[in-house]
This record gives structure tokens, sequence and C-alpha cells, in this order.
């Protein structure tokens, strides 16, 4: 099954962890710290590994392509 695209963003599941990485301060201010140290993409790895298994509240799976994804929004 072929996600389908929401919002601009490849599908809701990005749109929705996008949201809350940007949203959230403390989401916002630990991708943007990562980034700065790590890069991009090393960042991402590095939330993807912490969160991994979790959720946002509205039921949106945290993955790397999501986090990546992001974070690049937040560093553009």
């Amino acid at each position: 099954m072929t996600a389908k695209p929401f919002n601009g963003y490849r599908s809701w599941n990005a749109w929705n962890v996008s949201l809350w990485i940007k949203n959230d301060e403390s989401l916002y201010f630990w991708a943007q710290d990562l980034a700065r140290e790590h890069g991009v993409q090393n960042a991402a790895r590095i939330m993807a590994r912490e969160l991994r298994g979790k959720t946002t509240p509205d039921g949106g799976r945290y993955n790397l392509t999501c986090i990546r994804d992001a974070i690049s929004d937040i560093l553009s």
C-alpha cells in the first residue's frame, strides 16, 4: 500500500510527525540541537532510535524518514 500525499507531505504520518516535532517545544529544541551538532541525517537517526516504538499523541508513528523530513524543514 502506497501512502497518499497529505497537506504537502508524503503522507498523513509524515505530516503528523512533522507537526509534533515542530510544535512541541522540547522535541523542536532537541531536533535543532541534534541537527546542529550531528547533521540532519545523524540527528534523525538518533531521534528515531530514541523514539522507536513511540507515536505522537495523534497516533503518528515516529520513523526515520518522517523525522528526517521534519528536521530538514526546521533547518531550512
